[in-house]
């Protein structure tokens, strides 16, 4: 897909995702907790994440026909295009529920396993992070760029704890434990791709999470690659649009931090 055609896309994608991100905020306003469903322990879908997807694969469908989905609501799926979109239509729906900061819209086009184009607009902050492959990442049309924090003790480290906790055994806990203290500081901050974006724009220094989505990932991944930063999972292999396992960072500290996860990954195996 060639440059012009991507910067346009970015631009209808940057519009679509204010739109939905506004949608969720005028839900939030009047929102009925009694009509969140659990989609399995401690994950929560609810009536204003479905419309919002509804919304967004429909806008996209016509921006790009050809397109696959890949939707964290499955109101769309996909069906073997190397053309898809990553869409998350409420990225902190726990966060949203109890009407708590950050939840955001994540929308990315990928080819195959690679990202063309990433939007995220954070909602509470009314914050528009986005890029495509071809230039720089932005906040709201400034370019950004990852911190210069080059030591564990001055870092600003997120944390994200996965839902199914039964499946991902006691890596989480033995790395806060072992970054507490250590670091600048230790935050669990409930969006994913908000988080990335905050790595991207200099505010966190590094994200660890266990079990994330591809509509989790692919657009903030993105974002921070092109501000400078590095996405990998916890052995050091590149992520673009998939990827359970993630390890997010200004690069500065990467190597360090995989260092630490894979000890503690080498002590589960023992």
């Amino acid at each position: 897909m060639d440059k012009t055609t991507i910067e346009h896309l970015t631009e209808e994608v940057k519009k679509l995702a204010i739109e939905a991100g506004n949608f969720l905020v005028e839900q939030r306003k009047s929102f009925d907790r009694s009509k969140v469903e659990n989609k399995r322990s401690h994950d929560y879908v609810s009536y204003v994440d479905k419309e919002s997807e509804k919304m967004i694969v429909s806008r996209l469908k016509e921006l790009l026909p050809e397109a696959g989905f890949i939707a964290e609501e499955g109101s769309q799926g996909r069906n073997g295009e190397d053309l898809f979109w990553t869409v998350d239509p409420l990225d902190g729906t726990t966060n949203f529920i109890h009407d708590n900061a950050p939840y955001c819209v994540s929308i990315a086009l990928c080819d195959k396993s690679k990202a063309l184009l990433g939007v995220v607009y954070e909602c509470c902050r009314k914050e528009l992070f986005w890029a495509n492959k071809y230039g720089e990442a932005y906040l709201n049309d400034k370019p950004i760029k990852v911190s210069e924090i080059a030591e564990m003790d001055n870092a600003f480290i997120e944390l994200g704890f996965p839902y199914d906790s039964e499946n991902t055994g006691k890596m989480m806990p033995e790395l806060a434990k072992r970054l507490y203290g250590n670091v600048g500081g230790i935050r669990l901050q409930g969006s994913a791709a908000s988080e990335l974006c905050y790595i991207a724009c200099g505010r966190f220094e590094a994200r660890i999470e266990p079990s994330l989505g591809a509509w989790d990932i692919a657009a903030g991944a993105l974002i921070l690659k092109q501000a400078g930063g590095k996405v990998t999972d916890f052995h050091g292999n590149d992520i673009y649009c998939d990827g359970k396992e993630v390890l997010a960072s200004n690069g500065k500290l990467h190597t360090h931090i995989k260092s630490i996860v894979e000890d503690i990954l080498q002590g589960e195996k023992q």
